[in-house]
């Protein structure tokens, strides 16, 4: 083989230990250095359920014995309205919450009615309502355990939980 042969063959070489690199970066792969390509199902995933519940939003929060959307809930709302809009093989359960004063009854029932709220919501941004189901759990599902305002008002929330697709 002469010089130019052995130079060519080098080369083809490199070019192809690059394709077989295990760094995704190698040649702009969806690595950290990479293009960052969209991973499916993936919080980056606009489509996927993560997406939905990281960026943008899967809950709203009320004042005390209230179930009345403040103007950040209705746009947390909004956002969830254009994404199930987009994304229409989704179903939602939407959970009502308390925090833990008050009755086991008295907070079932605003449980429901904070559901409802944010249910009417959606329908009204043009999400179709046999997508969407509503349940209260009271004060049953705490996500913070204190006796704190600072924990109470977290608890005092509605839940968007997508659970599937009208697909399936």
């Amino acid at each position: 083989m002469n010089v130019l042969g052995k130079i060519l063959a080098l080369g083809a070489l490199s070019v192809i230990a690059a394709c077989t690199s295990n760094d995704p970066s190698a040649l702009g792969g969806g690595g950290p250095g990479g293009s960052g390509a969209i991973v499916p199902g993936s919080p980056s995933d606009p489509r996927s359920p993560a997406y939905f519940q990281q960026t943008v939003g899967d809950r709203v929060l009320f004042s005390v014995d209230q179930s009345t959307l403040t103007p950040q809930a209705q746009t947390t709302l909004q956002g969830q309205a254009d994404w199930l809009m987009s994304n229409p093989d989704f179903v939602a359960t939407i959970e009502g919450h308390a925090d833990e004063q008050g009755t086991r009854e008295y907070n079932l029932a605003l449980g429901a009615r904070r559901a409802n709220a944010a249910r009417e919501f959606l329908i009204s941004r043009g999400v179709a309502g046999n997508r969407l189901k509503t349940v209260s759990y009271g004060k049953e599902r705490p996500i913070e355990i204190c006796s704190t305002e600072e924990c109470y008002s977290k608890n005092r929330r509605a839940v968007t939980v997508l659970t599937g697709s009208t697909l399936g």
